[in-house]
């Protein structure tokens, strides 16, 4: 590792501190809750019985008819549930509202191993804000008829409210056979006394613990939008205050994004705009407190206005096919290393998921497969490193005989490596194109829900800490466990950091500086996901057995002597000059100039 390669990972190191050092985890205990579903098949798709009876009717009393006008009749009556399975969701609809009462996601558990909802009545309400005959009323408080039918594939659940001759409010659900996605129309027919510009829909779930790490968990659960004009965009994920948003542009949908859920709302045509909001609450037992509130037009609900609602994991491969710029909910960073996890990690771990079934064996293999796509690089890397080192003894003779004019040292050591044929920044410049996969894996491993609840070893769950130990006490910016596998990254890096220091020319603060790194990253990754923890310490074994592969064939006396033939070439005039070290030299020089005419 030469100096500018030490600086360089020193600078990303302080960099990766101060972004992850509030990486704390305080696992919540179980709340031990579980909502209660109509009983069904879970081998079929049919819905549960029910008859379709009409709401209850009770006499009007002056409140209900000053509130509601002519819908009073609707606001009280019995409640019915419908419940309609797929291969992946079970969906219960209530009569009351014409709502869901519960959503629940059949392939996925919760750490506690309970059933996985994403909606039950005690985290989630919803509204339907209308002006009807003068008064705001919530179309998502009467009592509607219900009834389903089968149209091809899906089951449909039609609850209406009749108010009178072609007169009626309607909600169409669509349930597929597969699938997250849930149709959903909204039909206002004959209402003469409706009015405004806008009908206002509310959602407000508040998010229950699901995984290991609250505040892990919190840090990646928000609210996303996205706008038909100008794109994708969201509240602050990692924020702990309350953030509110108003939307003033027509939007194309809004989610409401956990770690690794996503619950969303998708306009056929667009909401005209609305307000999101999130708070995080003192309740452990709450990740956050997400709502929105969104304005649907008037006359797209008089003639039917269609949406769909998604229910299911936030997975890349799912979320690309729901709409328009979905696939946003999923963050696995900024370009370029987007790019690198969207067309190289995950092409690769899908591939290996389809043939392996232990996703520890798949970190191994996926270290196997970059390291040699990156062995070239590395290559570069060593070899510009054992150049430096051969430089080394002509460089200390250059700072003794300079003294402190640094200047004039670098100047010196300029024409030095253009004779040598030397770029000084070859050890530093093959690193520099390996972080883009250095923080892909960063962002990747710890939004991977394939590596959710996977074992690996000593690890329960690959996608959150492993902890050996449990402290009776939390260490600032470290935690209140023991992570095995960040401590077997750290002392394979401080290893590995000990043997290019063999190779470096680095010498006095920057070499001692080096060995710091590797500690600043065992505090960063303590409560980070395992498999990024195992997959660096992996990576550093195999690194260790590709620099021997590669010291067999560097040779450093073939190497001075190339470097000794070139600098004779160059002192007689025949060798070919690097450019970028010409220019180097020149702005150098320049530098130098200005600087004494400063002086003057």
């Amino acid at each position: 590792m030469d100096r500018n390669s030490a600086i360089g990972l020193t600078l990303i190191a302080v960099l990766l501190l101060l972004y992850f050092n509030y990486f704390s985890p305080t696992p919540p205990p179980p709340t031990g809750e579980s909502s209660e579903v109509t009983a069904v098949d879970s081998s079929m798709t049919e819905v549960a019985p029910e008859g379709t009876t009409a709401p209850v009717v009770v006499p009007n009393d002056s409140l209900l008819q000053q509130q509601y006008g002519g819908l009073s009749h609707f606001v009280n009556g019995t409640e019915r549930t419908t419940t309609v399975e797929n291969n992946e969701l079970a969906v219960t609809l209530s009569s009351k509202g014409g709502i869901f009462k519960e959503v629940q996601l059949k392939k996925f558990k919760t750490y506690y191993q309970e059933p996985l909802y994403l909606v039950t009545p005690e985290t989630n309400t919803f509204s339907l804000l209308a002006l009807y005959e003068g008064r705001e009323v919530d179309l998502f408080k009467l009592y509607y008829n219900g009834e389903t039918q089968k149209k091809g594939d899906s089951t449909l659940v039609i609850y209406t409210a009749q108010l009178g001759s072609g007169s009626y409010v309607k909600h169409t659900y669509s349930i597929p056979s597969s699938g997250y996605k849930i149709g959903y129309r909204i039909e206002a027919v004959g209402l003469t006394n409706l009015a405004g510009d806008v009908l206002t829909y509310k959602w407000n779930d508040k998010i229950p613990v699901q995984e290991k790490d609250l505040e892990d968990s919190r840090r990646k659960s928000t609210v996303n939008w996205y706008r038909v004009n100008d794109g994708f965009d969201d509240l602050s994920e990692a924020s702990t205050d309350t953030e509110t948003e108003m939307l003033i542009d027509p939007l194309k949908w809004v989610s409401i994004k956990q770690k690794f859920f996503i619950s969303a709302i998708i306009a056929d045509r667009s909401f005209s705009g609305g307000e999101v909001s999130t708070s995080v609450p003192s309740d452990s037992a709450i990740v956050k407190d997400a709502s929105m509130r969104l304005f649907i037009p008037r006359q797209d609900v008089t003639s039917g206005a269609h949406f769909n609602y998604f229910f299911g994991p936030n997975k890349y491969n799912i979320l690309g096919e729901v709409t328009e710029g979905f696939s946003k909910n999923l963050n696995i960073g900024w370009p370029p290393i987007v790019w690198v996890n969207k067309y190289l990690i995950i092409p690769i771990f899908k591939f290996l998921e389809g043939y392996i079934s232990s996703y520890g064996i798949i970190i191994i293999i996926l270290v196997l497969i970059v390291k040699l796509i990156l062995s070239p690089l590395s290559y570069k890397s060593y070899l510009g490193m054992a150049k430096m080192k051969l430089l080394k003894p002509e460089q200390d003779l250059l700072k003794e005989k300079y003294g402190d004019d640094m200047t004039k040292i670098q100047q010196e050591q300029m024409k030095l490596y253009q004779q040598a044929g030397v770029n000084p920044f070859s050890g530093c410049i093959p690193l520099l194109l390996q972080m883009p996969i250095l923080f892909a894996m960063f962002y990747f491993f710890p939004v991977s829900i394939e590596l959710r609840q996977a074992s690996f070893l000593w690890a329960e769950d690959l996608s959150t800490y492993d902890s050996i130990v449990n402290l009776p006490f939390t260490i600032p910016f470290y935690g209140s466990h023991v992570s095995l596998f960040v401590l077997l990254m750290t002392a394979s890096t401080i290893i590995y950091t000990w043997q290019n220091n063999q190779i470096s020319s680095v010498t006095g603060p920057m070499k001692t500086m080096s060995y710091f790194m590797p500690i600043i990253f065992m505090f960063v990754l303590n409560s980070f996901s395992a498999g990024l923890s195992f997959y660096y310490f992996v990576s550093n074994l195999v690194t260790f057995a590709q620099q021997a592969i590669i010291k067999r064939f560097v040779d450093e006396d073939k190497i001075k002597a190339v470097m000794e033939e070139h600098k004779k070439m160059i002192l007689a005039g025949d060798g070919k000059k690097s450019k970028f070290m010409t220019k180097l030299q020149e702005a150098m020089k320049a530098s130098e100039e200005a600087r004494k005419k400063g002086k003057k």
